[in-house]
């Protein structure tokens, strides 16, 4: 682990915040390794003893996140009786039990949060709490004005009525079209099942955003942790959108 500002680490231990914690320094309440912390900025490591007013400071463990943009073929589930490749897989090991957030069949492509965080996963899984992912998807035809203000306003899947989508169309060919379709609300394959209920085939899927979390600059296969600003930002997505409600 980096050296850290002992402020952010008492703030993350729950002893107080950071703006409290440099007044318990001042103070001279705060030691380091049998020594009083006199000055700032002080930075602190794993292997440091910290104590406040004689007692050991018991450190959380920081939540793990990372960002995986998902090849095809890829199964986001725990174990596979078929043996095949796992999203988990594509990370480094030592990584402690990480559990997908939310989840991309094997033939769909695109970003995947792998935590394990409990709380964010909740935020960003949960209906009430509507954190917006996005989806480029490529389908067979071409689909009409009707179609999409149903996409738009929802439509019954196993016997209730989805939430609705955002829907952009960004391309048309020859017996091909390219939407851009943002769900609050992600149902089990719902954007193949409902295009198919309408006789689009789809042809290719990719997540290209979670929340304000996009794939930009990350190739396919390819993963790198969130930085603390991108987890604080899935947090405030999550609390803005229940709010909205």
């Amino acid at each position: 682990m980096p050296k850290v500002r002992i402020q952010k680490l008492l703030s993350a231990a729950g002893v107080a915040s950071r703006r409290a914690a440099e007044q318990l320094i001042l103070d001279g309440r705060v030691e380091v390794n049998g020594k009083l912390v006199a000055d700032l900025p002080f930075f602190v490591d794993d292997g440091d003893e910290v104590r406040v007013d004689g007692r050991p400071v018991r450190r959380r463990r920081q939540s793990v996140h990372f960002l995986l943009n998902k090849p095809r073929g890829v199964v986001c589930t725990q174990s596979d009786p078929q043996g095949r490749p796992r999203a988990i897989d594509l990370l480094p090991p030592g990584q402690g039990r990480l559990y997908t957030v939310g989840r991309l069949d094997v033939d769909s492509t695109g970003v995947i949060l792998l935590t394990d965080d409990g709380p964010l996963t909740q935020y960003l899984t949960h209906p009430r709490y509507g954190v917006p992912k996005t989806y480029v998807v490529e389908i067979d035809g071409l689909l009409a004005a009707e179609q999409i203000d149903q996409l738009k306003h929802g439509v019954y899947l196993d016997g209730r009525r989805t939430g609705g989508a955002a829907v952009k169309v960004l391309g048309r060919g020859g017996g091909w079209s390219a939407l851009e379709i943002t769900l609050t609300e992600g149902r089990n394959r719902e954007i193949r099942r409902v295009l198919a209920g309408f006789g689009h085939k789809v042809r290719r899927l990719k997540r290209v955003a979670i929340g304000p979390v996009t794939d930009r600059g990350l190739k396919i296969g390819h993963f790198r942790r969130l930085t603390d600003r991108e987890v604080a930002q899935l947090r405030r997505a999550g609390r803005v959108m229940q709010q909205q409600r």
